[in-house]
């Protein structure tokens, strides 16, 4: 693990780094700071997400069960595939009162220390997280803090924890149309604390190494911070807001990441409209509070069931040249449930689906990607890996960059349209392996063979190369 201090510095930015020489060559690094310099907050952070992978699972619609013994079938294909981390959207129980739909929202929690029935016994997915940390995977759940169900049993019990109106009636989320929750009272400490209890249950009893937290910006940031110094206690663990603001004040001291939205809609923009991959800039070496760093997507359980298929969204021909930019930017990657399986596919909320495994139309393509991103150290995530070095280049169709750490090199080229490009750039690209050439027809070559730079001078529709130079 390591620790992150963030700092603010108030007159001067100053530092001064002094080297010793211990025998044998053996040298260790100093850090002096001025006395203007006030250290504002610490968190831990866990060394395994330099190279994780998340994978978001939908249990509910994974299987034709929809169990977790039925999902724990395919931890080996995953493994196989080169995720390292699993996200479990709610597995809690689902409330009845308010709910919506057949099933219910899995949003809407009527208790945080259970797990919904309808996928196993809470000690099933004791077992299925111990056989996922056996074979090498990290496990992290999906944390609704801003709201309950209504019939939790804080509802009655505790009446006090939530918001009411004028009247004294428990209210739902305001401007929101989430009338089948009811939202939480964070002017209250009795629940914070409640609150922590429950979040330290799955890490100390279950053994979950980090929340995905819904809505984060529904919740006071200074609950956050607290909740996080409280979990770091116990393990350090990863934590990734959901955060519509895209606001870094929650990445000081509470948690490790959020959202990427911002490349998101960036991404969507460059594969459907020309001469707009310059627009990617700025979201793929955006700035950050120190140690912290984003989730880069293009799908998750939202953009899947409200906004449609990956094919509806960005076209199938362009996903080798997107996922291309999720894996290399600066961040980490995220995976939804069955994007290996095809792009045709749009999962629904509040009733049983399923996705039909079968054909695993892009299992290859993301393979080859975890592996890129998990064995080249330019690639890792947050300050274990390389910062973003643009290449300029003279046609806004081509997105070009560099990344570099411990003189290993990855260069990226990608043309994000649907039309072959001609290209030329202000610098010399250097000569390396080819690790991935694709384009929209597929994968082209991921042989690690010797790149002639010349190819990056044309490139065909959505055509991207990876490329490593030592």
């Amino acid at each position: 693990m390591r620790k992150i201090f963030k700092s603010f510095i108030a007159l001067s930015l100053a530092t001064s780094m002094v080297l010793s020489l211990a025998g044998c060559g053996n040298s260790s690094k100093k850090e002096t700071f001025k006395e203007d310099e006030v250290v504002i907050g610490e968190r831990t952070q866990a060394d395994w997400i330099d190279t994780a992978i998340i994978y978001e699972v939908n249990v509910r619609q994974y299987t034709n069960e929809g169990t977790f013994a039925a999902f724990s079938s395919h931890l080996e294909r995953l493994k196989n595939m080169g995720v390292n981390t699993l996200w479990f959207m709610p597995i809690y129980p689902i409330s009845e009162l308010n709910k919506k739909g057949t099933l219910g929202s899995y949003y809407s929690i009527r208790d945080y220390k259970e797990v919904n029935n309808e996928f196993g016994t809470l000690d099933e997915f004791k077992e299925l997280v111990n056989k996922a940390h056996e074979m090498g995977f990290h496990v992290i759940l999906d944390w609704v803090a801003n709201h309950t169900g209504w019939d939790h049993t804080w509802i009655t019990e505790h009446s006090e924890y939530y918001a009411k109106d004028e009247n004294g009636n428990i209210i739902s989320p305001l401007n929101t149309d989430w009338n089948d929750v009811a939202q939480l009272d964070y002017t209250n400490n009795d629940m914070r604390t409640a609150m922590i209890d429950a979040m330290k249950f799955w890490i100390d009893d279950i053994g979950v190494d980090g929340f995905r937290c819904d809505y984060a910006q529904g919740v006071p940031l200074d609950f956050w911070e607290q909740a996080r110094t409280e979990l770091d206690k116990v393990k350090p663990i990863y934590m990734v807001a959901e955060d519509g603001t895209n606001s870094d004040s929650l990445l000081n001291k509470a948690f490790d990441s959020n959202y990427n939205f911002e490349l998101y809609d960036a991404l969507k923009l460059a594969s459907s409209v020309p001469n707009t991959a310059d627009k990617l800039e700025s979201y793929i070496k955006k700035d950050l509070p120190y140690g912290a760093f984003k989730m880069n997507f293009i799908d998750n359980h939202d953009k899947n069931t409200y906004d449609g298929t990956l094919a509806d969204r960005f076209g199938e021909e362009s996903l080798g040249a997107l996922y291309t930019v999720v894996f290399t930017a600066e961040g980490l990657p995220l995976i939804y449930s069955g994007n290996e399986e095809d792009s045709d596919i749009s999962l629904e909320f509040f009733e049983k689906d399923n996705i039909d495994f079968g054909d695993y139309k892009y299992e290859k393509l993301l393979t080859d990607f975890c592996t890129i991103k998990t064995e080249n150290e330019p690639l890792y995530t947050g300050l274990a890996g390389g910062k973003v070095r643009m290449i300029t280049n003279d046609n806004k169709s081509i997105l070009s960059y560099e990344r570099v750490k411990n003189g290993k090199k990855i260069t990226v080229v990608v043309n994000l349209s649907n039309k072959e490009q001609t290209v030329k750039y202000d610098k010399k690209i250097s000569k390396g392996n080819i690790l991935l050439n694709g384009d929209s027809t597929g994968i082209i070559n991921d042989e690690k063979t010797t790149l002639n730079t010349k190819d990056l001078n044309t490139l065909k529709p959505f055509e991207y190369y990876i490329i490593l130079s030592e």
